[in-house]
């Protein structure tokens, strides 16, 4: 009895298995999964012309890049995060219009506090650089080398204006 029940255990392993790692294995033939990903792009890139995204547009993006109709917890992601995919994606016009020159400017009399950071776009950094005094001013002269040397630039942008 024993025996067949071991048996019995093997085999079930054995077909769950089979069952979860060929349900991973996409059907069909993937080469063409990036032609997909490259149309979900282009209408992306065409949906965002504008500086937008709406979530229809996304939603009817993400569908034809699936294949099917977004399940609901789908749809629910997508909504949450639609803003999140669509500023990180698109270009911040308003993130390129920085000049090199204010950010040495403001690294050389402000540096102590920060200002810089916030002006380049690293919040984060800058309220950190806030409460170290800029890293006791070892931090901000760091930093206003990086700015003259071009090495520091605005986040996920470039200078506008440059020396």
């Amino acid at each position: 009895m024993k025996k067949c029940l071991k048996t019995f255990t093997v085999l079930a392993v054995l077909a769950i298995s089979f069952v979860l790692f060929s349900a991973a294995i996409p059907a069909g033939n993937t080469s063409e999964a990036p032609t997909k990903m490259q149309q979900a792009t282009q209408a992306y890139n065409n949906a965002a012309a504008d500086g937008k995204v709406s979530y229809k547009e996304l939603k009817v993006i993400a569908e034809d890049l699936k294949g099917s109709k977004l399940t609901f917890k789908e749809k629910v992601a997508l909504k949450l995060f639609g803003k999140k995919i669509a500023s990180k994606t698109i270009a911040n016009p308003a993130a390129g219009e920085k000049s090199q020159i204010i950010a040495a400017i403001l690294c050389f009399f402000l540096g102590g506090i920060g200002i810089h950071r916030f002006y380049l776009g690293y919040t984060w950094q800058g309220i950190v650089q806030i409460f170290t005094l800029g890293g006791c001013g070892v931090w901000a002269l760091i930093d206003f080398v990086r700015i003259l040397l071009g090495d520091l630039k605005p986040k996920d942008a470039e200078y506008d204006v440059t020396f």
